[in-house]
């Protein structure tokens, strides 16, 4: 299971929040709507929603992030996306960027989302899409396997097609308005790949003995930089991002 440091994340994944201005609009939020943020993280997007005269309420898997929200005056809960702790159409609109590919059950948290939205609530993402990072997962898997630790990667993410993910979404009671596949060639931090394999890659990680985690973060670095790496020595991640539109 993958675990978060805010700290870590707040240098290293900057870009995820810094990113988010298009789901930002199409998910329009209005004055006096009450909000959830699904995967709220450390509340940065979450102000930006709170800014438009919203009210918002995050809910992170992680305690350390939610702890990270609150900080920043985010009104926020623990709780997983599969089992959500609200009454049944409580929220106008349930919110979330780059979360959703992380959630193990696809349809129990789809099933909670369309149970806690009014009718005619939207359900307004943008998660990782088919082919996102394919370029490191197919190296660090490489990597492992090397390492006796093949297995490591499987099933950490889910990246679905858009035509797969409508159907999963019709099937759970939501009519969808729009969904696109966008690729999005993403720069990273100046910490670049190692830090950001130390950042998003960390449950796998810290399930390898210490000196085959050294090794397995410095040899995917290497194998990536021919292809990720620019001639100014920036790192440009192979992002392809799915975002979409439903209503209950």
């Amino acid at each position: 299971m993958q675990t978060w440091d805010p700290q870590a994340y707040a240098q290293n994944g900057a870009f995820v929040h810094g990113l988010a201005g298009d789901v930002l609009e199409w998910l329009n939020a209005q004055i006096g709507e009450y909000i959830l943020d699904l995967g709220c993280g450390d509340g940065q997007l979450t102000q930006r929603v709170i800014a438009t005269g919203a009210h918002v309420l995050g809910v992170d898997a992680s305690a350390d992030m939610v702890a990270a929200a609150r900080e920043r005056g985010v009104e926020a809960e623990q709780a997983v996306a599969e089992r959500l702790p609200f009454h049944d159409a409580t929220f106008d609109a349930v919110f979330s960027n780059a979360a959703l590919h992380w959630v193990r059950d696809q349809g129990a948290m789809m099933a909670q989302v369309h149970r806690v939205l009014k009718p005619g609530g939207r359900f307004v993402a943008e998660m990782g899409g088919h082919g996102n990072i394919a370029a490191i997962r197919v190296a660090l898997m490489a990597v492992l396997s090397r390492h006796g630790f093949g297995d490591r990667e499987d099933g950490v993410n889910y990246y679905p097609t858009a035509s797969s993910y409508t159907k999963q979404l019709k099937d759970h009671g939501f009519s969808v308005d729009k969904i696109e596949i966008i690729p999005r060639p993403t720069k990273l931090a100046e910490s670049g790949m190692v830090e950001w394999l130390r950042t998003f890659r960390r449950g796998v990680l810290e399930g390898l003995p210490q000196n085959v985690r050294e090794a397995v973060i410095s040899e995917t670095s290497e194998l990536l930089a021919p292809v990720l790496q620019d001639e100014e020595g920036n790192w440009i991640a192979d992002y392809v991002r799915l975002r979409f539109i439903a209503r209950a």
